[in-house]
């Protein structure tokens, strides 16, 4: 499955399935303690770990496994990121929403291509009628991203984010992409 979207200052960016060749990427995103504040994980991976996630992730379907990960590739096929849906809801339409720039690669309009793609192929393939996210406060860089891409502000986490020094909250984001 590839799914792209055209942005006007940029190249062609495609969201594909996971395969083996990305693992040094992956391997390299997982592994930064930057951004583990923003996940889930805060540990290091294997590369025997991710290797095994990058083979089970090709036999999972999503309405099982209530998440997806999907790469963001340049029209090289490139790495410039990758994106997922989790705590997947088909029954009431929605799904959370996370994506991650290659560090290097930030600031140049990939974030706003891969959330262009990521909800095109939600509406149009999985039929979500919303996405949402939690961003910590301090990540001016996603709730300016967020916002500027039509996510509304709805809510906030107090004390919600350990980021290793002090509580911070999470703002609750939510797009309707249905009409």
């Amino acid at each position: 499955m590839a799914f792209g979207t055209k942005n006007q200052n940029m190249t062609k960016l495609t969201l594909r399935a996971l395969e083996p060749e990305d693992i040094d990427a992956i391997y390299r995103w997982e592994n930064d303690p930057r951004v583990w504040v923003s996940g889930v994980a805060h540990q290091p991976f294997s590369r025997d770990a991710l290797q095994r996630y990058i083979l089970e992730s090709s036999t999972l379907d999503i309405y099982a496994a209530r998440q997806l990960r999907l790469m963001a590739v340049d029209e090289k096929g490139c790495a410039v990121g990758c994106v997922d849906l989790f705590d997947f809801d088909p029954f009431h339409r929605r799904a959370g929403v996370g994506i991650l720039v290659d560090a290097a690669l930030r600031r140049q309009g990939y974030g706003k291509a891969m959330l262009e793609a990521v909800e095109l192929f939600a509406k149009e393939h999985l039929n979500m009628h919303q996405l949402y996210c939690d961003i910590a406060e301090d990540n001016e860089h996603s709730i300016n991203l967020f916002s500027h891409c039509g996510y509304q502000h709805c809510g906030t986490r107090h004390s919600w984010v350990w980021n290793g020094d002090r509580w911070l909250d999470a703002l609750i984001f939510q797009k309707i992409i249905e009409n």
